[in-house]
């Protein structure tokens, strides 16, 4: 065979290789973005209340939580934090008789910020926002003070922005039910402490399943979310 039949032979096949490359390139490409099509069609729409951010006065002290009087608040988790009556001539929190719990969503004006003393804890002062509710005026414990340090978790009680504002995203008959203070079908755990308050969860092998008891100021209720809605509903 001569040289020059041997460099011919060399160029087809190093044509073929070539083609060969760039066939095989292409089939990987395509399997690659038909399976990311694929992957993007299975795949749940992300939840907008993930990108929900409320606001946060980050108080430190009984001056910086004074902040709270400078607009509404509304109640994070309902029937969970006790108020009592709270003498606004004598300064003083009525803490052996409560007034109620605070409701879900409850709109507060917070009038003042104080300090005042439990009886059964002397030496640490209770940082209490006081607030009326039809012509009377209560305190609501949110947070403590032990010498000059403060403990202050106000914002993990209260919103300081509207949070029909905040989750405008939520369908209207959503907000329907949760000013109604009701649960439906469908409204996911975060709806459903919003409609009825803190919730207690049960264990759970499932992570897809979720079964949680809600007090529900005294009216109790088991909620089964699947998926994160709620599936089964008992109790109210």
């Amino acid at each position: 065979m001569t040289s020059e039949a041997k460099l011919k032979i060399q160029l087809v096949l190093a044509i073929a290789i070539a083609v060969a490359a760039l066939r095989a390139g292409y089939v990987v490409y395509e399997r690659h973005r038909e399976g990311t099509e694929q992957a993007a069609k299975q795949a749940p729409p992300l939840n907008p209340d993930y990108y929900v951010i409320p606001k946060k006065l980050y108080p430190y002290d009984l001056k910086s939580a004074k902040q709270l009087t400078q607009q509404p608040v509304w109640v994070k988790e309902g029937y969970r934090f006790t108020y009592y009556p709270y003498d606004r001539a004598r300064h003083h929190t009525d803490f052996a008789h409560e007034g109620g719990l605070l409701l879900p969503i409850q709109k507060l004006e917070i009038k003042d910020v104080v300090t005042d003393t439990a009886p059964h804890a002397t030496r640490v002062q209770q940082v209490m926002a006081v607030f009326e509710q039809v012509g009377k005026a209560y305190a609501v414990p949110i947070g403590s003070q032990t010498g000059d340090r403060y403990q202050i978790y106000s914002d993990e009680m209260f919103f300081i922005q509207d949070p029909r504002e905040l989750y405008k995203h939520w369908p209207p008959d959503v907000w329907e039910s949760i000013e109604k203070h009701q649960i439906k079908p469908g409204m996911n755990e975060f709806q459903a402490y919003f409609a009825i308050g803190m919730g207690v969860p049960d264990r759970s092998s499932d992570p897809a399943v979720k079964t949680v008891r809600y007090p529900n100021g005294g009216k109790p209720v088991t909620i089964t979310f699947r998926d994160g809605k709620a599936a089964e509903i008992s109790g109210g």
